[in-house]
């Protein structure tokens, strides 16, 4: 297994899902799964999916400049720091952020989305 590969084959799928459809995120987070956005803590899939589809957006796009990547512990686990741009629908300006992720491998060898941290990054 190629980290760099794995990380950017997660990041382009979960960006993808969350600019046309952020319900289908449902199946990369588990109840164990925690999402701290903007400070804010959520933890289990349907929290985490019902904050993300209420955002006060309906359309974004999202555009990726970084992801790192690492082995996270024995377990398999990888963490994947992302930055980018988030452009809303109807706004000039596009949005700074930061993303990390700490996947999680699954008895099907995929991975869940153990911990999920987004931060908007202000000039």
């Amino acid at each position: 297994m190629d980290p760099d590969a794995v990380a950017k084959a997660f990041v382009e799928h979960y960006y993808s899902t969350f600019d046309t459809n952020r319900a289908g995120l449902a199946n990369l987070y588990q109840e164990s799964s925690m999402l701290t956005f903007e400070g804010q803590k959520i933890q289990g899939s349907p929290n985490i999916v019902a904050k993300l589809t209420s955002l006060p957006f309906q359309q974004c796009k999202h555009s990726i400049t970084t992801v790192d990547c690492q082995p996270s512990g024995p377990a398999g686990g990888m963490l994947v720091f992302v930055s980018g741009n988030l452009q809303l629908s109807g706004e000039q300006h596009a949005l700074k952020f930061s993303q990390m992720f700490h996947l999680m491998p699954t008895p099907q060898s995929s991975f869940y989305v153990l911990n999920d941290i987004f931060r908007l990054n202000y000039a």
